[in-house]
């Protein structure tokens, strides 16, 4: 796993997230074939409501996850949690900003804060001002959902998501945090492109 060393994203790709995090600590990527067109395959990617993908392990992983915050508020009661989420939503009601989207092939967020502790701190930031954020003690996650042709008549759709640490403090506290939650990570990639694979095909036929 990568720990503080950056790396540059290819200045000849026009992906939005290599213009959002062109340099990164860490990138993870998962991708699935679907029986559609580019085209078709992205309007269930940017109609996917979040709420939607369940699986038995990311349904366990993110109740784990919010633990910490329930126990805090404990004597506020339950927490309310989101009934949707889709990417309008994200740009309306939650600690994430779209940063961008290319019609068609490409939609990117992206969120600010202390996403390595218990209780996720987050930090607010414009998307104007993304990219240059670099007060330490916080870290950037930049999140993209992409579409590209695959053969003649299928689609890769791919989900891409990059870290970016402000300091080096931050840095190896994140390390830490990633190795144990890397793997549930991809679980939720997985989860998430199924359920745009499984619907882009079942409204195919």
């Amino acid at each position: 796993m990568p720990t503080t060393q950056e790396r540059r994203a290819t200045t000849e790709s026009t992906m939005l997230a290599d213009r959002f995090a062109p340099r990164y600590d860490v990138i993870q990527t998962e991708h699935v074939v679907v029986d559609a067109s580019p085209e078709r395959a992205y309007e269930f990617v940017r109609a996917l409501d979040f709420t939607d993908v369940h699986t038995t392990l990311v349904d366990a992983v993110q109740w784990l996850r919010a633990l910490p915050q329930r126990w805090r508020e404990r004597k506020h009661g339950p927490p309310r949690t989101p009934t949707r989420m889709t990417f309008d939503d994200m740009a309306t009601g939650s600690d994430w900003v779209i940063l961008g989207e290319t019609p068609g092939r490409e939609i990117a967020a992206g969120a600010a804060g202390r996403f390595w502790k218990p209780v996720v701190e987050w930090r607010p930031v414009e998307a104007e001002r993304f990219t240059e954020f670099a007060e330490p003690g916080y870290g950037k996650i930049v999140m993209s959902l992409s579409t590209r042709p695959y053969g003649e008549n299928s689609s890769l759709v791919s989900y891409d998501i990059r870290v970016i640490l402000n300091d080096t403090l931050s840095a190896a506290k994140f390390n830490v945090y990633w190795k144990t939650i890397a793997p549930f990570v991809r679980a939720i990639q997985k989860a998430v492109l199924n359920t745009v694979k499984r619907d882009a095909e079942q409204q195919a036929k």
